[in-house]
């Protein structure tokens, strides 16, 4: 499987695999009989990195339970997110110092591990001044409790404030940045606050070479030919993915994977992993044969015309 570098704190680089294992809800304790093969069948065929986040009830757990089970837990990185609003409270913003601690605290309790990789704030408030979530954030790589860190759903501008305060008061930096990307246009995002990258974010990610860890990098299965205009069953599909330009999309990745000789989801994918920067993608199989198809559509190269006929440039 293809591979990223990463720069960690210590200005090391850490090998990450392209694509990253999700978790979800697919991942829990009491479906870990045919969670283990997908999970299993992801190492065998040379994956390194599992997503996770406080957010996700079970994953983390489960994913615990796995790694002592198998004994395996120094093979591989794990990248968790912090300060999420509780599902109690949505609408309350968690986006502070306190939270960080106590997620990651939680998080390491659960995954059964000293330290993880990478943190992610899951979430941002831009009420928040940037300089305490970044100096807690260092606090917890002091403790060796991190290893890189980076954002989740934040704008631009506070990514690279956030960058700027880092870099001028000698504190860690940020490592990556994870924001929603895929070949889709969308009309909104799929949850609140959440975001995806628009040109501006892609070209500097360009320009400065900086990676990223990309989520519903395969648009819910739009490029799949799961839908059509006709069918309006799935709400939150339609709201988010159903306009001309990704009809039209479709259309396109349809003719180029029949010519190359590929699945038209594996096309949708290979666009995003064939971005100018460092990237990497999260996904989320079920099952051994999405898996598989998923690593397949990693080594698919497309060229810069092709890049950009499918964007519809």
């Amino acid at each position: 499987m293809n591979k990223v570098n990463f720069k960690l704190s210590n200005g090391e680089e850490l090998s990450v695999s392209t694509i990253l294992m999700g978790s979800g809800d697919f991942l829990k304790l009491d479906n870990m009989e045919i969670a283990e093969k997908v999970l299993n069948r992801y190492v065998e065929l040379g994956g390194n990195t599992f997503d996770t986040a406080r957010h996700y009830r079970h994953s983390e757990k489960a994913l615990g339970h796995w790694m002592e089970k198998n004994k395996n837990r120094e093979l591989f990185n794990i990248e968790t997110k912090c300060c999420h609003p509780v599902r109690e409270a949505r609408d309350t913003p968690r986006v502070n110092a306190q939270a960080i601690d106590e997620d990651i605290q939680t998080s390491l309790e659960y995954l059964k591990t000293d330290h993880v990789e990478f943190l992610a704030l899951h979430r941002d408030d831009p009420n928040v001044p940037v300089g305490p979530l970044m100096e807690e954030l260092n606090r917890q790589v002091e403790l060796k409790r991190v290893r890189a860190i980076g954002v989740s759903n934040w704008e631009l501008p506070r990514i690279i404030e956030a960058q700027n305060y880092c870099i001028e008061n000698h504190i860690v930096p940020l490592s990556f940045n994870s924001p929603n990307l895929s070949l889709a246009t969308i009309n909104k995002p799929r949850w609140e606050n959440c975001v995806t990258a628009n040109e501006d974010m892609k070209n500097w990610h360009e320009e400065e070479q900086f990676p990223l860890i990309a989520w519903s990098s395969q648009a819910e299965g739009f490029f799949a030919n799961r839908f059509n205009k006709n069918d309006l069953s799935n709400e939150e599909i339609v709201d988010v993915y159903y306009n001309e330009q990704n009809w039209r999309k479709l259309e396109r990745v349809n003719q180029l994977a029949k010519e190359k000789g590929y699945e038209p989801i594996q096309i949708s994918l290979a666009y995003v992993l064939n971005q100018n920067f460092p990237i990497c993608a999260v996904i989320g199989p079920e099952t051994i044969n999405e898996l598989e198809s998923s690593i397949e559509a990693s080594q698919i190269k497309l060229t810069a015309k092709e890049m950009d006929w499918l964007n519809l440039k």
